[in-house]
């Protein structure tokens, strides 16, 4: 009984491990060009930033392409702020639907 609980608990440790791995960033701590590195070396970070007009602290998940994105999301450009480029190209994503094929 022991050695089947035991080989449950390692099972779902090594399915749920890849799941929270991904890695969270300051992006106006790094330049345009290592934010994109990052996200293409890793396939999909989360980066965070202040928001516009000293608002909140702003997040989201940045993939390298859609193919780290949902069945139903597709890959859209988007913009962050870094060190060095107030609008660095990046992708992530977002859902798509009839009225936004994509």
């Amino acid at each position: 009984m022991r050695i089947v609980a035991a080989a449950l608990i390692v099972t779902a440790i090594a399915i749920a491990g890849p799941a929270s791995a991904i890695s969270r960033y300051e992006s106006l701590s790094k330049t345009c060009a290592s934010v994109q590195q990052l996200i293409a070396s890793e396939r999909a970070v989360i980066l965070r930033y202040p928001a516009p007009r000293g608002g909140p602290v702003l997040y989201d998940r940045y993939v390298a392409d859609g193919g780290q994105c949902d069945m139903s999301d597709y890959a859209a450009r988007s913009f962050v702020p870094t060190k060095d480029n107030p609008l660095c190209p990046v992708y992530n994503c977002k859902p798509s639907s009839v009225f936004n094929p994509h």
